[in-house]
């Protein structure tokens, strides 16, 4: 059998592309000690020149728009290459927020009540007290997990954080006060649950890639039967979006011990503060270790694509 070049993709076009390009890096440090490896910079909506779907197997490792939510997918499914991770219409799905919300409910799995709206149509910061209280969470639904957070506590902070919305969908949540929860899966399967400790109390995009920010504690310091709700919920969800290979999904834990699913990442992050990698050393498998289980399945699926069909034969 033909052994295959891993093309780790980093960059993109995202606002997360510096988050990326550090992702990228370490996946393709880890994929060398393993596989041939070739670390490609995604600068454009396009796949690197140079890769050939019979030579190279991609892992990706692009966050934000053009890299979870479909569109670098469907050009290599287009191409015929053997990628990891969710296909185009699962990446899709997961980067809706609202969708996969609607999805996550539809199989049982508690969600935070909340309103979706487009720019144009934005409610009144009273309307948004009215449905949800003083206490809201606005995101961008389409976006990657902490870009454009805003947390507000007075209806006039709502009215500001709407004043600064310019253009999108977004989403508005009811806050709910708890412990902040992660927990990566590998084909479909709840790894280790993360305790995310903010040092400031709020997760926020600085909080979350800057070193030091943040207390991690893996395992998390919460009830084991909370816990095991928590990966049953998360496997659910992957189930319920179509993901394949690999995810992670966050929850929000309250006082009572309530768990709440906020939202799942098909593309987490890789580097030094990501927490699909201590996820998985939860459980017992090192950074390493983990780059050889997120590029399994691709490979299988390249070999496959390589073994001539012996139908018709005779």
């Amino acid at each position: 059998m033909k052994t295959p070049i891993v093309a780790v993709l980093c960059g993109g076009t995202s606002r997360e592309r510096e988050v990326s390009l550090r992702s990228g890096a370490n996946v393709a440090a880890a994929a060398a000690c393993q596989h041939p490896t070739v670390l490609c910079r995604v600068d454009a909506e396009a796949i690197p020149a140079g890769l050939d779907p019979k030579t190279h197997v991609v892992l990706s490792t692009l966050h934000g728009t053009f890299g979870e939510d479909g569109g670098m997918q469907r050009l290599l499914e287009a191409a015929g290459f053997a990628y990891a991770g969710c296909d185009a219409r699962a990446s899709a799905i997961t980067m809706d927020k609202a969708e996969t919300k609607a999805r996550a409910a539809k199989v049982g799995v508690p969600v935070i009540d909340g309103v979706v709206f487009e720019t144009a149509h934005a409610p009144l910061a009273a309307e948004l007290v009215a449905k949800l209280g003083h206490e809201v969470v606005l995101k961008p639904n389409n976006e990657g997990s902490s870009v454009g957070l805003a947390l507000c506590s007075t209806v006039d902070d709502i009215a500001a954080a709407l004043g600064r919305i310019t253009s999108g969908r977004w989403l508005a949540e009811r806050r709910i006060h708890g412990t902040e929860l992660t927990v990566g899966l590998l084909d479909g399967r709840a790894m280790g649950v993360v305790e995310i400790a903010p040092k400031t109390g709020v997760y926020d995009y600085t909080n979350k890639y800057t070193k030091g920010n943040t207390e991690y504690f893996a395992p998390a310091r919460i009830a084991p039967g909370a816990a095991s709700a928590v990966q049953r919920f998360a496997e659910g969800v992957f189930a319920a979006c179509g993901c394949r290979d690999f995810a992670r999904a966050d929850f929000l834990l309250t006082a009572e011990g309530e768990p709440y699913f906020l939202e799942i990442n098909t593309l987490p992050g890789m580097t030094d503060t990501s927490l699909l990698p201590l996820s998985a050393k939860c459980v017992g498998i090192g950074y390493q270790a983990l780059v050889g289980e997120l590029l399994a399945p691709a490979l299988r699926r390249f070999q496959q694509s390589q073994t001539p069909s012996l139908h018709g034969q005779g």
